[in-house]
Formats: C-alpha cells, structure tokens, sequence
C-alpha cells in the first residue's frame, strides 16, 4: 500500500489561486504517478425560478453557452495541465454548490487527494459566506491541500 494517492482531484476556478494550486497538483501528480482528475462547477444559482415559457427558454439557452464556455476551460485547463507533465485522466464539468459537488466527485472517482486554491477571504465576508476550501477541508472523505498564495 502507498502512501501517495493513485489520484488526485484538482478543483479550478479560473482564480490567481487555482492556478497555483494546478502547478501543486501537477508536481505531486508527476512526482507521484497519481492520475489527476479536473473540474469546474458550474453554480445553480445562475437557475432562478422562472415561470414563463419564454424566460425559461432564454436561461436554457444561456446555460447551454455558459456550459460550452465551461468546457472550453476545463480543456484549456488540461493542455496546460499535460503540458506541465500531469496525466490528466479526465476533466469534469458539474453544476451545483462547489463544495458539495466536489466532495461528491472525488468520492465517485475514489480520490486519495483533493486540491484547491484558497480565496483568501477574511473577517466579516467569510464569517457571512465561508468559503469552498473551508467546506471542501470539513466534509471531504480524503486529505484536502488548500493552496495559497504567498503573502511574503
């Protein structure tokens, strides 16, 4: 039995910490030979309840732009990624609160890992909202690596 993960689920934002947490993931990945799951959540809270025929058809309609541009990401996320030397075995594409959906995923996928990028919020903003690392860290089934940026 290893000590290292057999995969590792890296979960991006877009943000100036995801992407450090991507060069994380790919390093440990490579380092490692684990296999290193991708994925963007998309929000539900882009699905007000609308309801008349035309406005529901108009938000389908964006959703389905929001998800092309989605995977779009997700697939400039993954050269980049196999760029740096990670095997990327699969990019995800999910919908829902973040956190839940990617305590969900690496379930599914049997991760030994999760990975994500840390917001950085503070004070009242995260007493209010909290943030997605924090609930990833609490209710994840497998270690979780927050990375941050260097304040120093």
């Amino acid at each position: 039995m290893s000590f290292f993960p057999r995969r590792i689920l890296l979960a991006t934002d877009g943000s100036r910490e995801a992407g450090l947490a991507a060069r994380a993931a790919a390093e440990l990945a490579g380092k490692t030979g684990s296999a290193l799951h991708l994925v963007y959540v998309l929000p539900t809270a882009l699905h007000p309840p609308y309801p008349h025929f035309f406005q529901r058809e108009r938000l389908e309609s964006e959703m389905g732009k929001l998800r092309e541009e989605a995977r779009g990401f997700l697939e400039r996320q993954r050269e980049r990624l196999e760029a740096e030397g990670a095997n990327v075995e699969e990019a995800h594409l999910r919908e829902g609160r973040a956190d839940e959906e990617i305590v969900r995923l690496a379930e599914e996928i049997g991760a030994g890992l999760i990975v994500v990028g840390s917001r950085g919020l503070t004070g009242l903003r995260r007493a209010l909202m909290g943030s997605v690392s924090d609930s990833v860290v609490r209710h994840a089934h497998c270690p979780v690596l927050v990375v941050r940026e260097d304040g120093g």
